[in-house]
């Protein structure tokens, strides 16, 4: 089974700067992590290669430092790992990022599945793996906690409130995955030293060929107006005291006071 993981390098840090022009993060010389959902999507295609055999290959795209992204995934037993690094892609939403890393794949040729984070800890948008599978014109099953493979179709179970359902789609598929999925391996030692003598495969705009007008901030169609931190209003807390009968009665006042009641 041949597997692709798509992984991004999220800020680890609370405050990155923006740029008022632009209406983008500035990432460059930010200390980044691998984003912390697609551990659980790189370790669930980990897990089917132990069972099933195959090959993993981990695709990011990012700026040149995301390459410690990848590193780090090697180390964790992927066995290969490709970057898309251009300064066409800056800037690029949602819908610029899946269309970059659908030609990535489509020039890749032969997968199985697709393994994605649900969503980035620095967006939360939840909409890159849905829409590179609208791309690649692929079924997809989102919010996975746990996945099975026959070689032939995939099955997951998807949590929902006080219970689960079983979903199944025929390969080639796409799947994204819970927080929650499971519990990422730590690499040891060795590996992490040898995760840095393996090639990284870097591709451009170039590479991938396509509009250019189609990558990064030019090719996005949501455009950020304004970027601010919201104030939050001091608020008033107000005790009641006494026999509880007679203050659940004030109690009901002070709602219908406010017309919260």
């Amino acid at each position: 089974m041949d597997i692709v993981v798509c992984i991004k390098q999220v800020p680890e840090t609370t405050h990155v700067d923006w740029n008022p022009e632009t209406g983008t993060l500035m990432r460059e010389g930010v200390p980044g992590v691998l984003n912390p959902n697609d551990k659980n999507a790189l370790e669930a295609g980990l897990q089917l290669k132990e069972r099933h055999g195959g090959m993993i290959t981990v695709v990011s795209m990012g700026p040149a430092q995301a390459e410690e992204a990848l590193r780090e995934a090697l180390s964790m037993g992927v066995d290969q790992a490709m970057l898309l690094t251009d300064p066409g892609f800056a800037g690029a939403d949602t819908w610029a990022t899946a269309h970059t890393l659908s030609l990535a794949l489509k020039k890749m040729g032969k997968f199985d599945l697709i393994l994605c984070g649900k969503e980035t800890a620095d967006a939360w948008t939840g909409q890159v793996g849905p829409q590179l599978a609208e791309f690649l014109s692929l079924p997809q099953l989102t919010y996975a906690t746990e996945i099975e493979s026959d070689g032939r179709a995939v099955r997951i179970k998807q949590r929902l409130e006080d219970r689960h359902r079983v979903l199944e789609c025929p390969l080639p598929a796409l799947v994204t995955f819970e927080r929650n999925a499971n519990r990422p391996r730590i690499p040891p030692m060795d590996k992490i030293m040898e995760a840095y003598q393996k090639e990284v495969v870097v591709w451009g705009a170039k590479d991938l060929g396509g509009d250019k007008g189609h990558f990064g901030l030019k090719g996005s169609p949501t455009q950020t107006r304004k970027v601010y931190i919201k104030k939050s209003e001091r608020r008033k807390v107000q005790f009641l005291e006494g026999e509880a009968e007679k203050k659940a009665q004030e109690f009901i006042q002070i709602l219908k006071q406010k017309n919260l009641f």
